[in-house]
């Protein structure tokens, strides 16, 4: 089961979790993305802060990793991006299969 992932990453508005989400799933660097609304607290250049946020729960094969990293890199607004990768150790076999059905062979 360790061959698949979710990966978090988080947004400042809903436009840019929305295009985020579009682009890793056009490139087949994801199967499924799904967008929630939360409430982040934490340290920033020595303040607490707390913003309203967009979580990314990306649905992927792990060996895609550095290649969804790369994209997020890329195309996000923070200057260091949350990019969590966290291992699938199970799941129904079917869903797995659709996944891997739906991003990149290699």
């Amino acid at each position: 089961m360790d061959d698949y992932c979710v990966i978090l990453t988080t947004a400042g508005s809903q436009a840019e979790a929305q295009a985020l989400a579009a682009m890793l799933v056009t490139r087949r660097l994801a199967a499924c993305v799904q967008i929630t609304g939360i409430s982040s607290y934490y340290t920033w250049k020595g303040a607490v802060t707390n913003e309203a946020e967009y979580l990314l729960l990306i649905k992927t094969a792990a060996r895609l990793y550095p290649a969804v990293e790369a994209a997020i890199v890329e195309n996000h607004s923070y200057e260091i991006p949350e990019i969590i990768q966290l291992p699938i150790q199970q799941g129904f076999e079917r869903y797995l299969t659709w996944v891997e059905e739906n991003v990149q062979k290699e």
